[in-house]
């Protein structure tokens, strides 16, 4: 069937999700026939699509013409028979399997032969939708992003008995709306749910063992990693109650693969009733006059006159090189690629703990330091001492990073410190998702880049890094903590033993 802005485009459910997609397709300029079982519900939907756009108006992004036109497309409908004209019926209503069930039975009885039916599910296998359906191959998934009309990323699902003929009609249609589509297999949270895991699962475990505080993890991995919100404002934001859910969907989903096991803490949070932001409280206050708590900064400290560069390896060159931009003197020296002041090694974080390193070593006066999006940019860098050095040491390289502009926290000794070990394992994730060929290596970063506003893909973050510092420090964090939630993704081995890239 064509695509053309001729075809009827259904929608089932008008809530939040339902009445967003109403809109995108609307605005693409096809007619859309907006339903819902509940009484009035469809026309309530519109109603908030209209405030939104009016809202558009009265700030000069959208002309009031193109808003009346965009909503007189979208016709509210009293009865599920009144869809049968639609070309692609979207479904978008409870995430429960026997609710999606009975109605796809319903619309392929009600819709045309050529009909294309797509589910919005976020965690429901499509082929387990389908199963029950007379021609499965007409169902597809189109995952759309909260809010439907502002995020870009379309998640196109394909179940067993999906035709690829229809998976490419979805794919071309979210494109033809402006949206980034991308091809993902009917897996236990397809793409994003899937290989977001971690970015929360690690966070809560440095909580959880009093690595850092959660406003210090959150302010580091904004500031460091670059990414636009913190795991637990991000948490918060979903509701903890919907992340937990879809935490345990994945884990019973994969037969309790320990990588996706729940946090208890989060656990503790709910049965506490503090949900987020819609409850006015989870990890954060937001209570009116809340006061919210600052994350760990260090206080100046005096700056080294004098710094090593020993040997000219990323990112201790770059660090080196701003150094010298800021009046400090550097000296270059033998080494392996860190950076010495006051009799002080300071290295970037290996997936070891500053006290693994300096056992190692031999050093006693061992600082690491985390991983950050672009070290030039930063604001904020998180550090940590090996437990037998002095208690001092710490200072020259607070005021070695608080020359460079940035503010430090100092976190306890921790394996793999925060941003690294959470982007190791994001990538690690991923590499599984290819590896089972849930998705391609594009497919994936493009999901999590335009799905959750990652400031990079996490396979072109390990491409970056390079392949063996991404093992290397998930077999250190598979050697420290003695559990195979840190194994690592036989997709990336392959790829490290072969000398290719992730994109390669």
């Amino acid at each position: 069937m064509s695509m053309s802005q001729d075809t009827v485009i259904g929608v089932v459910g008008a809530g939040t999700m339902g009445a967003g997609i109403a809109q995108v397709a609307a605005a693409a300029g096809h007619s859309v026939l907006l339903f819902d079982a509940v009484e009035g519900a469809a026309a309530a939907g519109l109603e908030r699509s209209a405030k939104g756009l009016s809202r558009l108006v009265e700030r000069g992004k959208m002309e009031a013409e193109v808003r009346d036109a965009l909503l007189a497309r979208v016709r509210p409908c009293g009865e599920l028979r009144e869809l049968a004209p639609a070309g692609v019926v979207i479904e978008a209503i409870v995430e429960q399997l026997e609710a999606k069930r009975e109605l796809f039975k319903q619309l392929e009885a009600l819709c045309g032969p050529d009909a294309i039916l797509a589910t919005n599910t976020s965690s429901i296998s499509v082929t387990s939708i389908g199963a029950q359906l007379g021609r499965p191959q007409r169902l597809v998934g189109m995952h759309f992003f909260n809010p439907a009309p502002v995020m870009r990323l379309v998640e196109i699902v394909s179940g067993l008995e999906t035709s690829p003929a229809v998976a490419e009609q979805a794919f071309a249609l979210a494109e033809a709306w402006g949206k980034v589509a991308v091809r993902a297999r009917s897996t236990p949270g397809f793409i994003v749910n899937r290989v977001a895991r971690p970015f929360y699962a690690e966070a809560l475990r440095i909580f959880e063992e009093g690595g850092a505080d959660i406003a210090t993890i959150d302010a580091v991995m904004r500031e460091s990693g670059g990414f636009r919100m913190g795991p637990f404002e991000l948490m918060d934001l979903i509701g903890n109650d919907i992340n937990y859910a879809v935490t345990c969907s994945v884990f019973d989903a994969y037969n309790q693969d320990p990588r996706f096991r729940p946090s208890l803490a989060q656990l503790e949070l709910l049965n506490a009733g503090r949900l987020g932001r819609k409850s006015g409280r989870g990890w954060y206050d937001y209570g009116a006059g809340a006061e919210q708590p600052e994350p760990r900064t260090a206080f100046p400290t005096p700056i080294p006159e004098l710094v090593g560069l020993c040997g000219r390896v990323e990112p201790a060159a770059t660090l080196a090189a701003m150094a010298r931009a800021a009046g400090i003197q550097v000296e270059e020296l033998p080494g392996n690629g860190y950076l010495e002041m006051a009799g002080v090694e300071l290295h970037l974080s290996d997936g070891r703990s500053a006290t693994e390193r300096a056992a190692a070593s031999g050093h006693a006066k061992t600082v690491v330091y985390d991983l950050a999006g672009d070290y030039r940019k930063a604001g904020r860098i998180a550090i940590a001492a090996a437990a037998q050095g002095p208690e001092h040491e710490v200072l020259p390289v607070c005021g070695f990073f608080q020359a460079l502009g940035k503010s430090v926290s100092v976190i306890d000794d921790i394996p793999g410190m925060i941003v690294l070990r959470t982007v190791a394992m994001l990538a690690n994730e991923a590499g599984d998702a290819v590896g089972q060929r849930v998705a391609s290596p594009a497919g994936v970063d493009q999901a999590m880049r335009f799905g959750v506003n990652y400031p990079k893909g996490p396979l072109a973050w390990a491409d970056e890094l390079g392949l063996e510092t991404v093992v290397t420090v998930l077999d250190h964090l598979a050697a420290h903590y003695g559990e195979d939630r840190y194994r690592v993704s036989s997709w990336l081995r392959r790829r490290l033993a072969a000398g290719r890239a992730c994109h390669d």
